[in-house]
């Protein structure tokens, strides 16, 4: 079978939804037509990763300018953090970005793990609280 064209033909028929919907038979859908209710398999779950995990660097990038003179751990954490929280969340932490953006990072680690999402995340906020402190993976 020509796949590409089976694809096509698909596209065509099914349409495009960004959003889950109910079809007529009442499954949960998403993108050409996939029921939701057969989950996903890993390698797409890893592409969407990939692709939320661009959207969360490019906000992060477009919020804070100094984000680039950061290193690659710093730059990691606050990323994480928007991908966790959204970049709505990563600004609620306001004491801790102004220590990230003077380069006071034992403060911005401090700052970190006295908050209600530290205690959500638990072992997650300390890991990225000693990759703030320490600049280091």
């Amino acid at each position: 079978m020509d796949n590409a064209k089976a694809a096509a033909y698909i596209r065509r028929y099914e349409g495009f939804s960004k959003l889950p919907y109910k079809c007529p038979t009442g499954h949960l859908t998403i993108g050409y037509g996939h029921n939701l209710e057969n989950g996903i398999s890993a390698s797409a779950a890893l592409f969407i990763l990939q692709e939320d995990l661009t959207r969360a660097e490019q906000a992060v990038k477009d919020a804070f300018p100094w984000w680039w003179k950061l290193d690659d751990a710093r730059q990691f954490v606050l990323v994480d953090m928007a991908f966790n929280m959204g970049l709505a969340g990563l600004k609620g932490f306001k004491k801790m970005l102004t220590a990230v953006e003077q380069g006071d990072y034992q403060t911005a680690a401090k700052e970190m793990l006295v908050s209600k999402w530290a205690v959500q995340v638990g072992r997650r906020a300390v890991e990225l609280s000693k990759m703030m402190q320490k600049g280091e993976w």
